[in-house]
């Protein structure tokens, strides 16, 4: 698991339900009924966009850390 990508967690009243995107990987979000759920839910996605990218043939981008947002 890379767990070097940041994972944005929050809460989401319309969905019910802790929602986890990953801002560095597009598309890439998981969510749960707990924040731990959408946290685990979050790191096996991760795996499974990094593989999905490689077996297209796409770049994967290098891990930034923690993203600045105002």
């Amino acid at each position: 698991m890379d767990s070097r990508y940041e994972i944005i967690i929050f809460w989401s009243k319309e969905d019910q339900a802790y929602i986890a995107e990953v801002p560095e990987l597009p598309g890439c979000m998981a969510d749960g009924e707990t924040y731990q759920q959408a946290l685990s839910s979050a790191e096996q996605i991760i795996q499974e966009w990094i593989e999905t990218a490689r077996e297209l043939g796409r770049s994967i981008p290098e891990p930034k850390g923690r993203l600045a947002y105002a």
